[in-house]
């Protein structure tokens, strides 16, 4: 894409309104302006994508793997390239791959990697989300729990470190194995606390939202649940209006109903986005794969170990938004918010990401009417087209 372009004939979802018979200047990397297609500087170069929408890019909070790829097994620029590829051709144009529990050492090799990544400007890389060892071996879901462990000084200075080495990071912990001095030390960095993979009680959760913590790991999955006299993490995520929280839309990870009433209940300004907890599978044609030396099993859109528990997701960005939009009910411009707005919230990116608006990021994903994919937009340059 030349210094300036103007993309034109498609209908424009900026993140709040829609915008018709309009173009999208794009100048270098940035959004310039959404304006009618009469007003555009003479001789500027145009790209017709008559009869299709233009919406903001996905933001992918959690992201393990993709293109046969998984963060936990390689460590390097090219494993972060690979990943961002696989998942822009389904729309997302920021993510943070994320690493599973694992050793001290692979966690260093990973935030290296990181860090060459952003040096490179590798398209779609965002930052980092370390998710563990600091969980609870209760709710460790598919974590190796011989990994599991408090949070230790060494452990802070580590994420302290990288705290602005990247344009987000994020770190999941649970409250049974870090404590309230470390999660102020880490959101007081700028780094985003997220509780997950906890059992915890809505006392605590306060106290740990409180201290700074901002998100909620994959909501409804390894945590303490809504009940009758102790409202659990779930509870605590929708009542607590400063929480935001990532939500697996792929109908295997949580009921409808149960994301549905969930979207009702959510106190504000904290929202609920959609996360993938994507796996290698994604862009790929693998079967399965391994996972801390244990087998992981791919079959109907479900990956699990052989005992049945589910170990991340086998969905992209865009399935997830459809999911939300047509299971359901969810209007367009909300499910669309969900895939991108509100994880630039959470991130506090929002100021360039997550929006089509003049100084913003050019991160847009160009979708047929049937909301199939037709072209990925990365900083203003095509990074895929279907």
């Amino acid at each position: 894409m030349s210094a300036q372009t103007a993309i034109t004939g498609a209908r424009i979802f900026d993140g709040d309104i829609w915008h018709d018979g309009k173009a999208l200047l794009v100048e270098n990397s940035k959004i310039a302006d959404i304006r009618t297609e009469s007003a555009l500087p003479a001789g500027i170069e145009t790209i017709s994508a008559d009869g299709k929408l233009i919406v903001p890019g996905f933001i992918d909070l959690q992201v393990n793997g993709g293109g046969g790829v998984l963060l936990n097994h390689q460590q390097d620029v090219d494993a972060i390239r690979q990943i961002c590829a696989a998942h822009a051709k389904f729309g997302t144009t920021a993510l943070l791959p994320t690493l599973i529990t694992d050793t001290f050492d692979i966690r260093a090799k990973t935030i290296a990697a990181g860090i060459e990544a952003r040096k490179a400007g590798v398209p779609g890389f965002l930052g980092l989300h370390i998710e563990g060892p600091h969980l609870s071996v209760a709710r460790k879901g598919v974590h190796d729990p011989s990994l599991i462990r408090p949070m230790e000084d060494a452990d802070l200075q580590a994420m302290l470190a990288c705290a602005d080495a990247f344009d987000g990071l994020m770190v999941t912990v649970a409250p049974e194995n870090t404590t309230l001095k470390q999660v102020a030390a880490l959101a007081e960095a700028g780094i985003i606390v997220s509780l997950g993979h906890t059992d915890v009680g809505y006392a605590t959760v306060k106290a740990y939202a409180d201290a700074g913590a901002r998100t909620v790991t994959h909501l409804f999955n390894a945590m303490s649940q809504l009940g009758n006299r102790e409202p659990g993490v779930v509870g605590a995520t929708l009542d607590l209006g400063s929480l935001y929280a990532g939500i697996i839309a792929d109908g295997i990870h949580v009921d409808p109903a149960s994301m549905r009433a969930a979207l009702r209940a959510k106190q504000g300004p904290g929202k609920i986005f959609i996360v993938t907890d994507a796996m290698s599978t994604i862009g790929s044609d693998q079967t399965g794969f391994f996972l801390n030396g244990r087998e992981i099993f791919r079959k109907d859109g479900r990956l699990a170990l052989a005992d049945g528990t589910l170990a991340g997701a086998d969905i992209d960005m865009l399935s997830s938004v459809r999911f939300v939009h047509e299971k359901l009910g969810i209007a367009l411009e909300e499910a669309l918010c969900m895939g991108s707005a509100y994880a630039a919230q959470a991130m506090r990116v929002d100021d360039r990401k997550g929006r089509l608006a003049a100084g913003y990021d050019a991160d847009f994903v160009v979708l047929a009417k049937t909301l199939d994919i037709a072209a990925t937009y990365i900083g203003g340059a095509c990074v895929h087209t279907a």
